[in-house]
């Protein structure tokens, strides 16, 4: 089964809450900074500057509208 990579900009992201509201399952506004990170279950770095994680790839589609949903393009979903 694939992997699917999320990385988030931390820099970029406003907070707006877009992503978690559209996939909650992988995104949540961090305690940290009110910015946008992958949630713990998936997290493999967390920063102020970034947030990374690697996903099963039943969840590519909902991170995906997620990172399409985003104003600022702040998140990148790939397959691995």
């Amino acid at each position: 089964m694939a992997k699917v990579k999320v990385t988030v900009d931390r820099d970029q992201c406003i907070g707006c809450g877009v992503a978690p509201t559209v996939c909650p399952q992988v995104f949540v506004l961090g305690s940290d900074n009110g910015k946008n990170r992958v949630v713990d279950k998936f997290s493999t770095n967390l920063t102020e500057s970034i947030s990374e994680g690697e996903l099963p790839e039943d969840l590519y589609e909902c991170a995906a509208q997620a990172a399409s949903s985003c104003p600022v393009s702040a998140i990148r979903v790939q397959k691995l």
